[in-house]
């Protein structure tokens, strides 16, 4: 299934794509799309047997805004420098275990909302990145298989960056990381059934047009399974929290001098095959 959230920010209602591209309301089914719906089977059940019998009503697209597929949601760990082509373009060695930090959730916006620059900086980075989301309580997991059981489904994120705040001002990574609307989601959240394998997945990225990020998740140093069971031992994943699982090269900050970073006006548009597309307008916060 392809569940989304359609609406203004704040009251979004619960919908879903169906197979023939029709836009359905599922607010007579559910509140919303939830980790409390993805962890309930039954509730789950029943969307895929209305979406089956086609009684759900239609909604009209047209105008509709696209909000972040996925409501309350707890936590967004991120993996950084995840793909063999990344840490090779950024002169970075492969690192022996994931590298984790955090975005905090409210960083997350709809996938063709504005993304802000943030004040001062001169280094906005764009990343083309995995999202796995959570079905499932994952504590302690002993393999990769029990990790992807435990994912509900996949997204498109946009793992906006600001590096000069990232990676020269000290301390940690999160202060390049959590600017407001530096993480874009959707447009879908498409449940685990319908991706056949997470590690064959090809991500695209273009800036004014112009095609930067041409990758694919075969280039994951931590495939999606590892990922989740390496999380679960040190922090416990519940459902509706999000995984940031890195991106593949082709960002800013690996290309030559001057860097092509991002400015106000630039128009980012990217994409993960079968999950959908993004569309973002930056402007200056």
């Amino acid at each position: 299934m392809k569940l989304l959230r359609v609406g203004t920010a704040g009251a979004e209602r619960p919908a879903l794509l169906d197979a023939g591209g029709t836009l359905r309301d599922l607010s007579g089914l559910v509140d919303d799309i939830d980790g409390a719906l993805l962890a309930d089977e039954e509730a789950l059940a029943r969307i895929r047997a209305a979406a089956g019998t086609g009684e759900l009503p239609a909604l009209d697209a047209a105008g509709l805004r696209i909000g972040p597929p996925l409501a309350r949601i707890g936590k967004v760990v991120c993996i950084g420098l995840n793909y063999h082509d990344h840490a090779r373009e950024t002169g970075a060695e492969p690192p022996a275990e994931p590298v984790v930090f955090l975005k905090a959730p409210d960083t997350v916006v709809g996938p063709d909302d504005t993304v802000l620059v943030p004040r001062g900086s001169a280094k906005t980075d764009w990343e083309v990145e995995l999202a796995v989301v959570i079905g499932r309580t994952a504590r302690y997991l002993d393999s990769a298989e029990e990790g992807l059981a435990h994912v509900a489904g996949y997204a498109v994120a946009h793992d906006v960056s600001e590096r000069e705040f990232q990676i020269e001002r000290g301390g940690t990574w999160d202060k390049g990381k959590n600017c407001e609307t530096f993480n874009p989601l959707g447009p879908w959240l498409v449940t685990a059934d319908e991706v056949a394998d997470p590690q064959d997945l090809s991500l695209r990225l273009w800036v004014n047009g112009e095609l930067k990020q041409d990758g694919t998740t075969a280039e994951q140093i931590f495939p999606v399974g590892e990922v989740v069971r390496y999380l679960s031992r040190f922090m416990t994943l519940y459902p509706g929290d999000v995984i940031n699982t890195g991106t593949p090269a082709g960002v800013a900050m690996g290309a030559p001098e001057p860097k092509p970073y991002l400015r106000a006006g630039d128009v980012v548009e990217l994409e993960i095959e079968g999950l959908g597309r993004q569309r973002q307008e930056l402007k200056d916060a």
